[in-house]
């Protein structure tokens, strides 16, 4: 028992969504790799919940990483067109009753270092602070979100307009200037809930005793220099530990598509995986534009289809086959230069294969790093959340992306589609793209070695746990 008291322990409170969950769960493997700590996952329950892969992901942690699912919250008083942050935000809130219990069961046994929360959980300070706990962030997003976050609350003070109104591009230090438009969907309706919330929980970042960042210097090194050199007293430690994402071994075996064997058979370089995230899908008319695109530009492609007008987080056409929305012959017309799959495909064994080419994506930051850490250049089609602020960044500071031309009625038009295409793998530019790719993957490569800069941060997060304990 002696022995097992020495143990530091932390304890984490993911949001709801596997998008949300997965990066949690790879700093924990690797918090545990490098650092004898044991943790615990309190996780927030709604009807439906846990699903099968977040129990498949759990299960398959180490012995050391524990899991306590917490009472079942009942969201049955919000409207259907309730938004999907407040709906995480209200899970969150009304789990605390139980995080509580599941903190004082622990506390009384365990050493506890501290509480990390999702950047929609701040609410849970107050639980830690009872038990004197440290707080801290995991921000599972870019240097640039966070730094809108930290930086909201003067914003908010200075405008009195929407954001998209303003004249002048928005400059966050560090940061390349960023159109009111592009800012993320959380903030586009300052009369909204979902902007009450955001501004909310914006203003208690600077209660939280540290932030960790899933991102890393090379990568984002303005935004990053500026919070942590900033001289704002209520910018917290702000610790790059990216770029945190799966490996790929969970998939071992699942290919249930048979793209990887498809790939296999395919020049090196030469397919474009086209996939917009577990909760991104297009209209029917987008839909049929792209595939279209696809089949203009003469290019090689896998594409992972998914049915048109699913809802984030939730899908609306359950059990309709996705390959019933393409055009009429189109999938006779490109047969053996394009494979279709519906709704899945293994993506970090697709990214990490050889015949891949490029990636189209939404820029979700999950999806967006890892195609970073295996150097796949991209097409930038963000869909929702702070995508658009993830598209700025990639194509405008990074230049690792192309982005193809929206018409006014918001639709990408089939001849754009081929054009963006060829370039990427064809053109000029598409073969700068390539290159600045490549050296951004070495420079992720470099930041997770033994002497890189993001296991020194993560170092020094775990040195300051377990100074607490005299450790």
């Amino acid at each position: 028992m002696k022995c097992a008291k020495q143990t530091p322990h932390i304890v984490i409170l993911p949001a709801p969504g596997m998008g949300h969950l997965i990066p949690l769960v790879e700093f924990a493997k690797r918090f545990v790799l490098h650092h004898d700590f044991n943790i615990t996952f309190t996780i927030p329950t709604i009807e439906g919940s846990p699903t099968k892969a977040q129990k498949e992901i759990l299960d398959s942690l180490p012995k050391s990483i524990d899991t306590i699912f917490l009472s079942l919250v009942n969201l049955d008083d919000l409207s259907k067109d309730t938004k999907v942050e407040t709906r995480i935000y209200l899970t969150i809130l009304r789990s605390l009753p139980s995080l509580h219990e599941a903190l004082k069961l622990l506390t009384s046994t365990t050493p506890i270092a501290a509480l990390v929360v999702d950047l929609f959980g701040t609410d849970a300070f107050d639980v830690a602070r009872q038990f004197n706990l440290p707080s801290y962030i995991f921000f599972p997003s870019t240097a640039m979100v966070l730094s809108l976050f930290l930086h909201l609350p003067k914003l908010d003070e200075l405008n009195s307009c929407e954001y998209r109104e303003l004249l002048e591009p928005v400059k966050l230090p560090g940061c390349v200037p960023i159109h009111g438009t592009d800012l993320m969907d959380s903030v586009q309706d300052r009369q909204s809930k979902v902007y009450t919330w955001t501004l909310y929980h914006s203003k208690r970042f600077k209660l939280v005793d540290g932030i960790l960042l899933n991102s890393f210097t090379e990568m984002e090194a303005g935004a990053i220099k500026a919070l942590k050199e900033s001289g704002d007293p209520s910018i917290p430690p702000i610790y790059p530990i990216g770029p945190l994402t799966q490996d790929g071994s969970r998939d071992d075996g699942s290919d249930i598509s048979g793209c990887l064997r498809w790939l296999n058979d395919q020049p090196i370089g030469s397919v474009l995986f086209v996939s917009f995230g577990s909760g991104g899908a297009l209209s029917r008319e987008q839909l049929n534009e792209l595939a279209l695109g696809l089949e203009l530009s003469g290019q090689r492609f896998l594409w992972v289809v998914k049915s048109p007008n699913t809802t984030y987080l939730g899908a609306q056409n359950v059990g309709e086959d996705p390959l019933t929305f393409l055009p009429k012959g189109f999938l006779e017309r490109t047969k053996g230069r394009g494979l279709v799959v519906p709704s899945w495909a293994p993506q970090i064994q697709v990214l990490s294969h050889v015949s891949i080419g490029g990636f189209v994506t939404h820029c979700g930051w999950n999806s967006t790093l890892e195609s970073v850490v295996h150097g796949v250049p991209l097409i930038a089609w963000p869909l929702h959340a702070e995508q658009k602020m993830n598209t700025v960044s990639l194509v405008k500071d990074l230049k690792v992306a192309l982005k193809p031309k929206v018409e006014k009625n918001g639709i990408v038009g089939r001849v754009e589609i081929a054009r963006v295409v060829k370039c990427l793998l064809e053109g000029e530019e598409g073969k700068s793209v390539r290159k600045r790719m490549r050296l951004l993957k070495d420079a992720a490569t470099k930041v997770l070695s033994e002497e890189g800069s993001s296991i020194i941060s993560l170092s020094e997060v775990a040195h300051r746990w377990k100074s607490q304990f005299g450790i």
